[in-house]
């Protein structure tokens, strides 16, 4: 069995949960919920064990190198961090509604990486500015950031779905937790991929350094994860050094989302030292 078909079962697994959660939470079935944790925990077991034959893989080709460094690879990784992520949120506030949100996340990385003509799933050799003991370090910090951004961002799409009932009076939302709940998820969510980006790239930069005798090069990918980095900077200052709560908060976790998303994505379609990353 190979790591793509096993990676491919996940991805229907992930699809699978995220059904699972939505239903629960439209037909206020506790049961379905229950499967939907269920069926996440099988998708994160088997992206993870995707992963591990990848590696093994790439070893028995001669590569030798840990499967995160290219667009599908890391697609996959993301996955396996946002579900790693959400599955303990799950289990620390005991609501399952919130995988209706988070959950989706996972399934459309697995789903892109597998079905864009875009992105091969090829094992290939790395190229030289890859090759480096930082390498790892790197793309497990960014990648854990990046997880705590996208969990942030489903609780604050939640936090403007329950403002709509912030009272209770709909079933279905009632089963949402109260704003300053998902306020403070919010908040803790960001607090954490905060630190994994910060120390993402300060790592990079040591390794651009390796790379390329320089720490910053004004790349477009280091250019638009420093303007990640500032505006979730923006929303921790503005939280802990101005009071800011609530809708104020959930906009700039939807901003950062948002500008991530570039970051991880829409750089590749530029000129620069990390035009590899869209192989």
């Amino acid at each position: 069995m190979s790591s793509s078909l096993i990676l491919s079962v996940a991805t229907f697994l992930y699809g699978l949960a995220a059904v699972l959660y939505i239903g629960g939470w439209v037909f206020k079935k506790e049961t379905i919920g229950k499967a939907g944790t269920a069926v996440t925990a099988a998708a994160l077991v088997g992206n993870l064990a995707g992963i591990l034959m990848r590696w093994a893989e790439s070893y028995a080709m001669g590569h030798g190198r840990a499967p995160l460094t290219n667009l599908y690879e890391s697609l996959v990784f993301f996955a396996l961090c946002v579900t790693a992520l959400y599955l303990y949120v799950e289990y620390r506030y005991r609501n399952r509604t919130i995988g209706a949100f988070a959950s989706p996340l996972a399934f459309l990385a697995m789903a892109y990486a597998s079905l864009s003509p875009n992105i091969s799933d090829r094992i290939q050799p790395l190229i030289p500015a890859l090759k480096s003991n930082w390498l790892i370090a790197h793309v497990i910090t960014c990648f854990l950031g990046y997880a705590g951004f996208a969990v942030a961002f489903g609780v604050s799409v939640m936090y403007f779905v329950k403002k709509r009932d912030p009272e209770n009076k709909s079933g279905r939302l009632s089963r949402i937790p109260d704003l300053n709940v998902l306020d403070e998820l919010t908040h803790q969510t960001v607090m954490f991929g905060f630190l994994f980006l910060s120390i993402g790239i300060i790592t990079g930069a040591v390794w651009a350094n390796s790379a390329w005798g320089s720490y910053w090069s004004w790349d477009p990918k280091e250019t638009w994860s420093l303007i990640t980095w500032f505006i979730y900077a923006t929303l921790l200052h503005a939280r802990l050094m101005r009071g800011w709560h609530g809708k104020r908060i959930a906009i700039i976790s939807v901003v950062g989302f948002l500008a991530m998303l570039f970051t991880y994505f829409g750089v590749n379609l530029l000129p620069g030292l990390h035009s590899y990353a869209q192989q």
